[in-house]
């Protein structure tokens, strides 16, 4: 009998979630592009790849909103990697889980890297397994399609989607019967268009800055022929992470539970169990957020000392309130500024937008720039390269306008926040960065 299905409340999403085991370590699997937690229970295989983790842990799965047996998304709005942290944590709360390991395959290696980077104080270890920094071949990211390739591919899920879709690439020398039955859950789990727009949502992720500000302990597993994504791919991330362990084990493999379950279950056992104990961290990342009223000496001269303050106060209590509807930290006013963080950059720049648009009402305009980065925690404060980036990238904004890093940009992939390009900026002392400013949040 497969585990009971119960469901966490994120927002206004439901996130159906399982629990199995009783060990001493928290695990949560992150799966890839489409998952169903009851029917993966139907076939041996993937059943005995769960048990065995479950056998060392307590193994907490979960389908991502718009998956399996979550909530479908509303409005055909893609989910974000943000919105997909708040479903873990959310789900984590409702187990009563403070720390977990999280083991992220595929597409699910991406939500984990920024998850682990974000919150490390409840992410006790990372396992990525088969997963990738870029879905779109750049220079300097060689391994990953073409855009030419993944929109050929996404045509195909979303063409072939009714009638089966191949995926024998997947796990070439898998029983074809096992195949099919997984390419049945597939379809059972998400309807063309989802399955086509998350596709299109994973192609504009770009997690490569996120690598190095990991500080938990790491372990990077790829199959050495994996055909949906590279091991050169899993080498190159397992560098960029600081620390990290690489293994690289036979097989082409790329579905987890594929081929040789064993060898890789091993390596995923000996590296939790054998992990170190708590520590504090002094880093995390965060998005920042600073904004300066534009002229703001000519009004308060033109308005007054008393009447100025007064209009001040206002702005004040605005700011602060968008902050707390956001889940912004106020980390420092200094005049007519404000210096805030974020927990996610979508959030980041839909609290921009709502300063903005809010403080109008008071005859005031102001700039705000956005940047996320790993910062560093000083007492009630954070400091850093990536704070001082955030101020550079706010003082090249033109009134009235939200600027932010490409870092930014590339976090928040489906959120339906559109961005114009402003091309390379020089931010002093930081060298050259290209910036992009919100056109609709």
């Amino acid at each position: 009998m497969p585990p009971e299905t119960r469901y966490a409340k994120s927002g206004d999403v439901n996130i159906a979630y399982q629990v199995v085991g009783d060990g001493p370590t928290d695990l949560v699997y992150v799966p890839g592009w489409v998952s169903n937690v009851e029917l993966i229970w139907e076939k041996p295989k993937p059943t005995r790849f769960l048990e065995r983790l479950a056998s060392f842990s307590r193994l907490i799965l979960f389908d991502k909103r718009g998956t399996g047996m979550s909530d479908r998304v509303s409005n055909g709005r893609l989910p974000t990697l943000e919105e997909r942290m708040d479903d873990v944590r959310a789900v984590l709360d409702a187990v009563g889980s403070k720390r977990a390991a999280l083991v992220g395959h595929s597409e699910g290696g991406s939500m984990s890297l920024l998850f682990a980077a974000t919150y490390p104080e409840r992410a006790r270890a990372l396992v990525l397994i088969g997963v990738f920094a870029r879905r779109i071949r750049t220079d300097d990211y060689p391994w990953a399609p073409s855009l030419e390739e993944r929109l050929e591919t996404i045509e195909t899920v979303e063409r072939d989607w009714g009638v089966g879709l191949d995926i024998t690439e997947m796990a070439p020398h898998e029983d074809p019967a096992l195949l099919e039955w997984y390419s049945t859950c597939l379809r059972r789990s998400a309807s063309p268009g989802a399955a086509a727009a998350l596709l299109r949502m994973n192609s504009q992720i770009d997690t490569r800055h996120v690598l190095p500000t990991i500080q938990i302990p790491t372990l990077v597993i790829h199959r050495t022929a994996d055909r949906d994504v590279t091991v050169d791919e899993g080498r190159w991330i397992a560098d960029q992470i600081p620390g990290a362990r690489f293994v690289e084990l036979p097989g082409d493999e790329h579905l987890v539970w594929a081929g040789d379950q064993d060898a890789l279950l091993a390596q995923i056992e000996e590296f939790l169990t054998g992990t170190r104990s708590a520590q504090q961290y002094d880093r995390v990342l965060s998005t920042v957020l600073f904004t300066d009223i534009v002229g703001s000496t000519e009004r308060a001269r033109a308005l007054g000392d008393r009447a100025w303050r007064e209009v001040l106060d206002e702005h004040h209590t605005r700011v602060r309130n968008v902050l707390d509807q956001h889940r912004g930290l106020e980390v420092d006013t200094a005049g007519d500024g404000f210096f805030a963080s974020f927990d996610g950059p979508a959030r980041g720049i839909r609290a921009a937008c709502a300063i903005r648009d809010g403080v109008r009402q008071l005859g005031l305009e102001i700039r705000a720039g956005l940047h996320t980065g790993e910062c560093e925690l000083l007492r009630d404060k954070i400091g850093g390269i990536a704070v001082h980036t955030g101020a550079r990238v706010a003082a090249a904004a033109e009134p009235g306008e939200v600027l932010v890093s490409s870092t930014v940009k590339d976090l928040v992939a489906g959120s339906g926040i559109v961005f114009a390009d402003r091309g390379e900026r020089e931010l002093k002392g930081l060298g050259s960065w290209r910036l992009y400013s919100v056109v609709e949040a």
